[in-house]
């Protein structure tokens, strides 16, 4: 395949996956008061991430 092509075909696969994803429904209006949908993150794993910041942070200093 030439470099054309690959950019050609690179093109249409991203034109075509953006057409796909918009959507004609609109979201439905959040109610005051109403708890989040099941499923939804809260804090979406910042904990998660500071723990390991933290690690390889002390990991580094104590190398040194």
């Amino acid at each position: 395949m030439n470099q054309k092509f690959k950019l050609i075909l690179f093109v249409f696969l991203m034109v075509g996956t953006t057409c796909f994803s918009q959507s004609d429904v609109p979201p439905t209006p959040a109610v005051q008061g109403a708890p989040p949908p099941p499923g939804t993150p809260i804090d979406g794993g910042i904990t998660i991430l500071l723990a390991a910041g933290a690690y390889y942070g002390i990991k580094k200093s104590i190398k040194r």
